[in-house]
């Protein structure tokens, strides 16, 4: 459902797209502004209905799409540059300061660079900053993850082969692994290096946020017949019918979950505190992360697996004692 202020934004952009180009096809408008024509053609109508603050109480828009051609004149008070207000500059600047480590080329790299030195320039130091420092929260630290990127970049263009220290939560482990890189990834905001990895002998997607170090190596890469790349137009998990739900509730101290493990739901339940649902084909995975966060978290179900992590906890314990 389109708001009527979205609406509003979008006839904004729209007359001056028109006007750029004297007249456009109202099939290509309604391609380029991702709806229908009959939308298009309700927007268009409304147009004539948008006053606007001006020296001129009157400012009258004439418009016309007979014969399925857009043209507009008369249009001088709506075709001003569309200015970002105090709000939308902060959140700009660290969506793009977000966006510069997953670039997938040097090129789009640097024009969002240039985009966001623009921008600190015309709001100032102070604002930059603040929004910097809301930026650098969503980065693993001092900008590792825009460096993984880069070194990621250079062995796919010079075709070599990567060598990866990364972090495996599911185990608890830092493993060493060398990768024939294939493509760099954006799926659900975080950044993923797809490749041929030698370890698993299969096609493995990693998070750049979890690699400890990476090294370009020099040798060539060599992907075996078998190395495809994964379809992650639905997101990269993607659970089996035979899986095991499994629904755990967290302590603020384990707010971090969700944010390491593919999650089919995430409730709030005040205070802090959280309950999740999730599938896995491992529930001996599920018990060793629920005895690593300890009195942070507690299954909920399935019962039989909330009584074996309890019995195991309870034997951890004894040893202890022992």
């Amino acid at each position: 459902m389109v708001t009527s202020g979205e609406r509003l934004r979008r006839m904004l952009a729209l007359v001056p797209y028109v006007m750029s180009r004297r007249s456009v096809p109202v099939k290509e408008a309604a391609e380029r502004f991702g709806m229908s024509e009959r939308e298009l053609i309700s927007d268009l109508n409304l147009v004539w209905c948008v006053e606007l603050k001006s020296p001129d109480p009157y400012c009258p828009i004439d418009l016309s799409y007979e014969g399925g051609e857009i043209s507009v004149s008369e249009s001088e008070s709506i075709v001003r540059p569309l200015r970002l207000d105090k709000d939308e500059v902060p959140a700009m600047l660290t969506t793009l300061r977000w966006l510069e480590p997953q670039a997938s080329t040097d090129a789009e790299a640097d024009a969002i660079r240039r985009t966001i030195d623009k921008l600190e320039e015309a709001v100032g130091t102070a604002l930059a900053a603040a929004s910097g420092q809301i930026a650098a929260d969503t980065r693993s630290p001092e900008g590792a993850v825009k460096a993984y990127s880069a070194s990621v970049r250079q062995a796919l263009a010079a075709r070599c082969r990567l060598h990866l220290r990364y972090y495996v939560p599911a185990r608890d482990e830092t493993t060493e692994r060398d990768v024939d890189p294939m493509r760099l990834l954006v799926v659900e905001g975080r950044s993923y290096l797809e490749g041929w990895c030698y370890r698993a002998e299969e096609t493995r997607r990693f998070r750049l946020d979890r690699i400890l170090d990476l090294s370009v190596l020099d040798v060539p890469v060599s992907l075996p017949e078998q190395a495809a790349p994964a379809d992650v137009e639905q997101g990269l998990f993607r659970p089996s019918e035979s899986d095991l739900t499994v629904e755990l509730e967290l302590e603020p101290g384990a707010q971090w979950v969700p944010e390491y493990y593919p999650c089919e739901s995430v409730a709030e339940l005040g205070e802090g505190r959280l309950r999740i649902t999730l599938r896995t084909p491992d529930p001996g995975w599920v018990r060793r992360l629920a005895l690593r966060l300890g009195d942070t978290a507690r299954v909920v179900s399935p019962p039989e697996l909330a009584a074996d992590v309890r019995d195991t906890a309870a034997a951890a314990l004894a040893q202890y004692a022992e």
